[in-house]
């Protein structure tokens, strides 16, 4: 599938063939999208937005487990994110992170994360929480989902966690962050916190 000006009708058939390709890929599970290396073949107008709406063509993909399916075999390269089957992988704008973290619960210490594409995961080494500054100098607060891609935590949920924050000393000086499975995830200074949230 090269990159190139379609109709309506065209590019209505490229995007049945990449759902197609993805639903063959991943009908034992997530597909294992890091082991494929198929040919770039290009942007069909493919777009996440920073509140986690999927577009292609600049209309929005309402259809929930189409999106599902396209998140499930999304990857992020060097060049960026892609859309990756066993024969193509086609470019996918992200406006800031591919997901969103839209609810999270406690159990026996550990917080999971449930995205708005319905993968769970649990915050821990392999699974970190990273804080970055935002907007009027607060904190945008992300998690790994899997590879290199990563879910905003949305701020009800960030506000959630504020509440569970608690403050250690790392090296040296007094960190406040997030415990989860085991894990320590600073997000600032304790003394810096009041103005970052």
């Amino acid at each position: 599938m090269a990159a190139k000006a379609t109709t309506g009708g065209e590019t209505a058939a490229e995007l049945n063939n990449l759902a197609s390709a993805a639903r063959v890929a991943g009908e034992r599970g997530l597909p294992p999208v890091h082991l494929w290396n198929p040919p770039y073949c290009g942007d069909i107008g493919l777009r996440i937005a920073r509140d986690g709406t999927w577009f292609y063509q600049n209309s929005p993909i309402g259809r929930l487990p189409l999106v599902k399916l396209f998140a499930s075999i999304l990857r992020k390269d060097p060049e960026g994110h892609m859309l990756v089957t066993p024969v193509e992988k086609v470019s996918v704008a992200v406006e800031d992170a591919p997901f969103l973290a839209v609810e999270c619960l406690e159990k026996d210490g550990t917080l999971t994360f449930r995205t708005n594409v319905d993968d769970h995961v649990s915050a821990d080494a392999d699974h970190p929480l990273r804080f970055e500054p935002g907007p009027s100098e607060g904190l945008k607060p992300y998690i790994r989902v899997r590879g290199d891609l990563w879910a905003l935590v949305t701020r009800p949920i960030f506000y959630d966690l504020v509440e569970r924050g608690e403050t250690r000393d790392i090296d040296g000086r007094t960190m406040f962050g997030i415990a989860s499975a085991g894990s320590f995830f600073p997000m600032a200074p304790a003394d810096e916190i009041e103005g970052l949230v």
